[in-house]
């Protein structure tokens, strides 16, 4: 369940600009959804990847946030991709090569960060936020189901060949994360690779 006076919010774009500029890593939003089904290409599709920012406490627990939840478990979420991580200032990125704004959830992630460059992370950093503690695990390798959610096909690919995959991670102590909340980095033992080095290009 949500924590106590959570409500969900409109993504805002505007918001999450400001805190690019932000020189310490922080959670800017906080986000979740529940499986729906949509119509994509003639068919039915049942996808987790629609999420909206919440206020309020949220508890990390199992393999998931409380309210979120993957339509296949096969191929998403699970206790290695229990969290989804994406930045602000990939968003920025994204904003520029679009020619748009790209609010925080759109790419379907639990938090969105600022002041930390998910890319150049280590696989097996920790991060102590709020009460829970995480690890970095591996980056995203996008479906199709991003390009549903872009209204393109042809975008999952140009994702991946972008470089800025995001970090999943894993829960290693359960706990409750709030949107502000500050995130400590706690670097894996070296030598350690990086979520970019796992990233086809």
């Amino acid at each position: 369940m949500t924590g106590p006076g959570a409500s969900v919010t409109k993504p805002s774009w505007q918001a999450a600009s400001v805190a690019v500029a932000s020189p310490d890593p922080v959670v800017v939003s906080v986000n979740v959804g529940r499986p729906r089904t949509t119509e994509w290409q003639g068919r039915e599709v049942r996808s987790g990847i629609w999420k909206e920012p919440v206020d309020g406490p949220i508890e990390v627990a199992g393999v998931n946030l409380a309210g979120d939840d993957q339509a296949d478990r096969r191929v998403h979420g699970g206790p290695d991709k229990a969290v989804y991580a994406y930045s602000v200032e990939d968003y920025a990125w994204w904003a520029e090569s679009l020619g748009r704004a790209v609010a925080p959830a759109t790419f379907g992630e639990n938090l969105t960060t600022a002041g930390i460059d998910l890319t150049a992370s280590f696989i097996g950093d920790r991060w102590r936020v709020g009460t829970a503690v995480l690890e970095i695990s591996q980056p995203r390798t996008p479906c199709y189901k991003l390009g549903m959610r872009m209204g393109d096909e042809g975008f999952p690919g140009r994702f991946e060949a972008a470089g800025r995959p995001g970090a999943y991670l894993r829960i290693v102590e359960e706990g409750v994360i709030t949107k502000g909340d500050a995130i400590h980095v706690d670097e894996a033992a070296q030598p350690a690779i990086t979520v970019g080095s796992l990233v086809a290009r």
